[in-house]
């Protein structure tokens, strides 16, 4: 019997996007049996937009909000075999998007997929950069190593009735959700057949919070890693110095001059804050998260994989 599939949408603020999102889903080639909004209050259009599709919408009190624990809301709400996590100011840009991303499912050993997420038009180049490092264009079916991200996602409900969300961590709920699963022996799949445009538009405070929220998560997760100030700024200089030659190979690099260096120091400011003294950060994570992306040219993009979908403006 197939499974069946719900999906998860945490939203705050989000009318921007949220119409954007849902009208993707309803393009699906699979088509989910539920869709369960977990809304942290929202003070715009963003439930009436939500209303105008078929979802189920949960309010969570902003005074209780963790990441972890409105996922675990999510998914108690959720009445089908796979969960699937989408952020709301994230879209699909293909039509079978779900039906790749649930695919591995077919797998009994497999316990979480997660896809490759792209930049979209207001997505600042070096976070796009951030983007192409963490997200390769190659899938990997049987990953080694914890990382994964929750904004175009999805796991195995029993998994999570096994061993919920921390609802305690600042950030990173996903890679220490995933962490857990390699150590129980399960298997995670990265798909990246299963593309989703993720759009930030954020302050330079709003972006050095993010990352300085992340640091302190991944300081708990790992037994209080360390970022000196000097390692900061070897970073802060080698991301910047890689983002503006691949901004010159793409005739990106007159625009994006000042923007680049700005991005990257609220970076490695918010992780230097966010990082305690004692310890280290595996190395392969830490090359996942912070090192630079390879100068090598990138091979050509492989041949359609789905219908693109054609939005209308919402």
């Amino acid at each position: 019997m197939a499974s069946t599939i719900s999906i998860v949408i945490r939203c705050l603020n989000e009318e921007a996007g949220i119409g954007r999102l849902l009208s993707g889903i309803a393009a699906q080639t699979v088509q989910p049996d539920q869709i369960v909004i977990v809304d942290s209050g929202s003070t715009d259009r963003t439930l009436d937009i939500a209303r105008r599709h078929k979802t189920e919408i949960h309010a969570i009190d902003p005074a209780e909000f963790s990441f972890g624990r409105s996922l675990n809301k999510g998914i108690a709400a959720a009445t089908g075999d796979i969960a699937v996590f989408a952020s709301a100011h994230v879209y699909p840009v293909y039509d079978t998007w779900l039906e790749h991303l649930t695919k591995p499912f077919d797998d009994p050993a497999v316990a979480l997929t997660y896809g490759r997420q792209v930049g979209g038009p207001t997505t600042p180049y070096s976070e796009s950069q951030i983007m192409a490092t963490w997200f390769p264009a190659d899938s990997n079916t049987r990953q080694d190593h914890p990382f994964a991200n929750n904004a175009n996602a999805a796991i195995r409900r029993s998994e999570w009735e096994a061993v919920p969300y921390d609802e305690e961590l600042t950030g990173l709920e996903d890679l220490d959700w995933a962490g857990k699963a390699l150590e129980r022996g399960a298997a995670i799949a990265y798909v990246a057949e299963a593309p989703v445009v993720h759009l930030h538009d954020e302050r330079f405070s709003q972006t050095l919070n993010r990352y300085r929220r992340e640091a302190i998560a991944h300081r708990r997760i790992f037994n209080d890693p360390r970022m000196g100030r000097l390692e900061a700024a070897r970073l802060w200089l080698a991301n910047v110095a890689n983002d503006y030659v691949h901004a010159m190979r793409e005739g990106k690099l007159a625009s994006n001059l000042a923007s680049i260096p700005r991005f990257r120091l609220a970076q490695f400011m918010g992780t230097y804050q966010g990082f305690a003294q004692h310890g280290e950060v595996p190395t392969e994570l830490r090359r996942r998260f912070y090192y630079p992306r390879g100068i090598a040219r990138p091979k050509p993009e492989e041949s359609e994989i789905g219908s693109p979908i054609a939005y209308d403006d919402h």
